[in-house]
């Protein structure tokens, strides 16, 4: 018994416990307190991180004082020996079953495996095994590509599964097309389309828009131009072709007519584009819930969908009609040439698009943790695409293999042992808005809420080879910054330089999180905190994309031919962001952004409220007031304090310790949902990133509106808004600080 102790002992002590640092630092202003909280160093990066997983500690049993109740009699000696033995037997036990379960590979030696196990020549092999010329959601060649993923996930002992939704979506017609005749010219019939259009036939004037941005618009009524009824002509980029719906819609334009501008795209001009018009996610006629049935639930769709007509021309096509073009200059800012239009420049649009259910397959696998199996990061990767789609789904898919294929083979054999698990998923119909995603969510949402801890999306992920861009929660910004020391770009002489971290990394490569993002339903409307990032040149968008001509060529062009070394370093910064977090005892998840987040949003609508109650007080009642919403903002920032002192006095060998603090981290991103909103009405529920008029962002430019007496404004539902968003944050403290018995008056 003695040894096994002594084995036991050996093996939960032989290091130091240095796993965690923070330096907490608190200001004694009442509600403008502040803590900083740092769960690793960069230090911990570079010599060996921050040991977890190296020492998993199971409570002693307590000594049995067999002696004082028993007599030296021989039976009772032999109940003693007995007793000895299966004490001994069950040490044993606990210390082997420890060491299976501890990751002993410290974190050098996981970044140094992974490194070795992906190179450009398997990524020349991946790319070419999962190239396809045509696959677009539910066809043919999407089964194919299907079904490679799932001879892969087998071959790497993942036991893949299927998950199976019948979705509804738009095509182009069948029989018949789409058109438009301007000023009772040639008839044109693009091939070209956008997934959920209204259908119809309209006829207007034509008015030159540019990019259909809020910006633009303000300009076009600064000229007193007049957009109600008209059909707008608007510039491809900038924004998605649903926001562009959008804002066309809230001006009362009857259509919009989408082209590539050469200005922007380096292009044919007989080029088609191809995308979707639904301001919102996943399967617009199965809002909030998934698309396993329609039968189950009464026709409904999603408020996302235009009202109006959409669709996509040539630029050949954008050129004759703007030629033509009469009225006023545009505003100079714009710099182009042609005309805004006038009464004159009618035209016809008619769109006869057709909705058809299809049958899409998401496939997962899943590489087990040894401590907390049921925890896992999820790496996903759409799979489709309108054509040949090589930067907006080969790439990914590949990636999304070859990290399954590395981190699968350092389990099995160099004894890398992750605390916590990692699904690998190949999404379908990612093209008519992260479909395929969205509905497994919301197929899955409870067990996702609270198992799901993170999110990495491989979409498009090498576009060009001179820059880089990241858009993530916050929670995850810490970690970005100290895994972008890894990332490498190759030089023109085929080295490769770490070129990304230098200077502010925040201001030169973090950008905001997109609705048409395959991320953004996981953060807003999900709660797990997610991550999008791209290989990009420069501040050139890639042309390509929502187009037949994204192909292996164009990429190569794109990227100097540099593209399976690209994928080796996309594959470097996706897997150790998600080794990261399943290797060490806790969650990486820096909680100073969120907080800094919401004392500067509270900031700036406390000061705009008292603004409009000082000059305008008639607006709003007098009885409302900032305080609770401040108060709210400083529970967080206490609440954040109190988890940072939870875990300093923490035995983080703990196993069970280590998980209850870890469910606490977790439930930040997921209390961020509004709870007063209804998933099917507004999905997007998170109030600091989602959209709706429940978030803050809407709040404070809901103040801008009451103080200009804009008609949209609405006082009721400001103070209704403002008073839940207020317990929003107020409820997410209390979840973060812990248990309901021990909060005392502590936040």
């Amino acid at each position: 018994m003695d040894q096994a102790r002594t084995t036991i002992s050996k093996f939960l002590n032989g290091e130091p416990h240095s796993y965690t640092r923070f330096n907490l630092t608190q200001n004694m202003e009442g509600d403008t307190s502040q803590v900083e909280m740092k769960l690793s160093s960069d230090m911990d990066e570079e010599a060996g991180g921050n040991g977890v997983g190296d020492h998993l500690n199971h409570n002693s049993p307590n000594k049995t004082h067999v002696a004082q109740k028993f007599r030296r009699s021989p039976k009772n000696l032999c109940f003693m020996a007995a007793a000895a033995l299966l004490i001994f037997i069950i040490g044993y036990l606990i210390g082997y079953l420890v060491q299976r379960a501890a990751p002993l590979m410290n974190w050098g030696d996981v970044k140094r495996n992974l490194a070795q196990k992906l190179s450009a020549s398997n990524f020349e092999e991946a790319l070419s095994g999962f190239t396809s010329a045509s696959h677009r959601a539910g066809s043919p060649g999407d089964e194919e590509l299907r079904n490679k993923v799932v001879s892969k996930f087998t071959e790497y002992r993942m036991h893949p599964w299927t998950d199976v939704h019948h979705v509804k979506v738009q095509d182009a017609p069948t029989s018949g097309s789409n058109r438009f005749v301007f000023k009772n010219g040639t008839e044109e019939r693009p091939t070209g389309f956008l997934s959920y259009s209204a259908n119809g036939i309209v006829q207007g004037a034509v008015v030159y828009a540019h990019y259909a941005t809020e910006e633009d618009f303000m300009m076009l009524a600064n000229k007193n131009l007049n957009t109600s009824g008209k059909v707008l002509l608007v510039r491809a980029g900038k924004i998605s072709y649903a926001a562009k719906v959008a804002n066309a819609a809230k001006m009362n334009a009857s259509a919009v007519l989408i082209y590539a501008d050469p200005i922007d795209y380096s292009f044919g001009e007989d080029t088609q584009l191809f995308g979707h018009v639904h301001m919102g996610s996943g399967d617009p006629y199965t809002p909030g819930f998934p698309s396993f049935n329609h039968t189950q639930f009464p026709p409904v769709q999603s408020s996302g969908l235009p009202k109006i007509l959409a669709q996509t021309i040539t630029p050949a096509m954008a050129t004759s009609i703007l030629r033509q073009l009469g009225g006023q200059d545009p505003p100079a800012v714009w710099a182009c040439y042609n005309k805004l239009g006038d009464e004159t420049d009618g035209i016809t649009v008619e769109v006869n698009n057709v909705l058809a259910e299809k049958k899409i397959n998401n496939i997962f696998g899943v590489i087990k943790g040894f401590v907390d199996a049921d925890r896992y990061v999820v790496i996903g990767a759409q799979r489709d695409a309108w054509g040949p789609g090589f930067a907006a789904s080969t790439v990914g898919t590949s990636v999304l293999v070859e990290l399954a294929r590395s981190i699968s083979d350092m389990v099995k054999n160099d004894g890398f042992k992750p605390r916590r698990s990692i699904l690998f998923a190949s999404f379908s119909a990612g093209e008519y808005g992260s479909v395929g995603a969205t509905e497994w969510l919301e197929g899955y949402m409870s067990t996702l809420g609270m198992s799901a801890f993170s999110y990495i999306n491989l979409d498009g992920i090498v576009t060009g080879r001179s820059g880089f861009k990241v858009a993530a929660s916050p929670l995850m910004h810490n970690l970005i910054g100290n895994m972008l020391k890894q990332v490498t770009a190759p030089n023109k002489d085929g080295t490769l330089d770490s070129q990304f971290s230098k200077g502010n990394w925040e201001k030169n490569i973090l950008e905001p999180l997109q609705m048409d993002n395959a991320a953004y339903p996981f953060l807003a409307f999900s709660g797990i905190p997610s991550l999008s990032f791209r290989f990009t040149s420069g501040d050139k968008d890639y042309p390509f994309f929502g187009t037949k001509l994204d192909t292996q060529d164009k990429l190569n062009t794109a990227t100097n031919g540099d593209v399976p070394q690209l994928a080796v370093a996309a594959a470097q910064f996706a897997g150790q962001i998600a080794l990261r977090l399943v290797h060490d005892h806790l969650l990486q998840m820096d909680l100073k952004k969120y907080s800094d987040s919401i004392r500067f949003q509270v900031a700036q609508i406390s000061g705009r409220f008292r603004s409009i109650m000082r000059m305008k007080p008639q607006l709003l009642p007098k009885s409302l007031t900032v305080q609770w919403l401040m108060s709210a903002a400083g529970s967080f920032t206490r609440a954040m304090q109190k988890l940072g002192r939870d875990i300093e006095n923490s035995d983080l060998d703990n196993i069970e310790k280590c998980r209850i603090l870890n469910d606490r981290i977790m439930t930040v991103e997921r209390n961020f949902l509004s709870p007063y909103v209804s998933p099917t009405d507004s999905p997007f529920r998170h109030i600091l990133l989602g959209s709706g008029a429940h978030t803050l962002p809407a709040l404070y430019n809901h103040l801008n509106i009451l103080g200009a007496d804009n008609h949209e404004a609405d006082a009721d539902l400001f103070h209704t808004q403002f008073a839940l968003a207020t317990w929003t944050i107020q409820g997410c403290a209390i979840s973060l600080a812990g248990d309901i018995w021990a909060l005392e008056n502590e936040i």
